[in-house]
């Protein structure tokens, strides 16, 4: 298990998705309003792709919570981004607790994303810091560190 998600975080090496900004991230609100990313400038930008049908997803969204409420006064902006359809993440939303803003991405293809759930850290310039395939416990300090660094 743990040797296929090293797979997987080195095949989103090799994809090219380290030399991605933020700019290249197409995200619009549920409503359908786009969402210009830049207006993040100054602040890090935390954004996990993920589906409403993704067991690992969904269990690591806990620990995602855990880290935005840990993080709520460090300056850093949580995206849930899929590309499904808006009344499937909807649906969602209304049977889980969590306070997430959650968005739809339009370009999941263009950005290479190999798996899911996949999570991109973008520095307070746009510039993308850290990304991974594979679930990971977010809530822990050293995670919290790598987030806010």
């Amino acid at each position: 298990m743990r040797s296929t998600l090293y797979i997987c975080v080195i095949v989103a090496a090799l994809s090219g998705c380290k030399q991605a900004d933020i700019e290249k991230v197409k995200l619009t609100e549920l409503n359908g309003d786009q969402i210009d990313l830049t207006d993040y400038k100054g602040q890090t930008v935390f954004i996990n792709f993920w589906a409403t049908w993704c067991g690992p997803c969904i269990k690591e969204m806990p620990t995602i919570d855990k880290a935005q409420i840990a993080l709520k006064d460090k300056g850093v902006v949580f995206l849930i981004a899929s590309d499904e359809e808006p009344a499937e993440i909807k649906e969602f939303m209304e049977n889980r607790p969590f306070n997430f803003h959650y968005v739809q991405l339009t370009n999941m293809e263009e950005l290479k994303i190999p798996a899911l759930p996949t999570t991109y850290i973008f520095d307070e310039a746009g510039k993308l810091k850290f990304s991974e395939t594979g679930t990971r416990d977010w809530s822990e300090p050293n995670n919290l560190n790598l987030i806010t660094k």
